[in-house]
């Protein structure tokens, strides 16, 4: 596969993640060595600040990601600042209903309710301190979703055992596991 190919499935998988990613799994995804994967990155990274590009690619250790130039942070701000005041989309919401009503839950879980990629609107929602992230002691990369304090506090609850219907949900992932592992 040629250099300029790869480096445009590299700046696509990167710009759909917003998290960092294994140059093993990019070589991996595109069927390519890892080292052609990370000359291909070295190239990408180099030829986007050359050009002074809005996205600048930052590499550490053996994982790489997309990431707004620094010199147009006043700018990502602004618009940061203007999403965090707005109200939430119904996407948003859909998304947050899934986290306290099923969370801790991977982004790939989270992916497979909605059936969309959700990294934009995850990062939207940590932004607001709705949700926040944790380490995935499961063993899998990436990180578990769940709901925050904030989102708590601002709907005056005291646990999320008291969100409406908590409990029926519940006891239905309960039983749906329980008739999966007897199957």
């Amino acid at each position: 596969m040629e250099r300029e190919k790869i480096k445009s499935i590299i700046e696509s998988l990167l710009f759909v993640s917003g998290e960092p990613v294994k140059i093993s799994s990019l070589a991996k995804i595109i069927g390519v060595s890892v080292d052609q994967s990370e000359k291909a990155v070295k190239e990408l990274q180099k030829e986007l600040k050359e050009k002074k590009r809005g996205i600048h690619i930052i590499v550490q250790e053996k994982s790489v990601q997309a990431v707004s130039a620094p010199e147009n942070g006043s700018f990502v701000e602004k618009i940061i600042k203007e999403e965090e005041n707005s109200s939430l989309s119904a996407a948003a919401l859909e998304t947050l209903a899934i986290v306290a009503y099923r969370g801790p839950l991977s982004r790939a879980e989270i992916e497979s309710f909605r059936g969309v990629n959700s990294a934009f609107v995850l990062r939207n929602l940590a932004l607001r301190g709705l949700v926040e992230k944790e380490e995935n002691s499961f063993g899998g990369r990436g990180y578990l979703y769940k709901a925050s304090f904030d989102f708590l506090k601002k709907l005056g609850l005291g646990s999320i055992e008291e969100l409406p219907e908590y409990a029926i949900m519940a006891q239905n992932d309960k039983n749906k596991k329980k008739n999966n592992f007897s199957e």
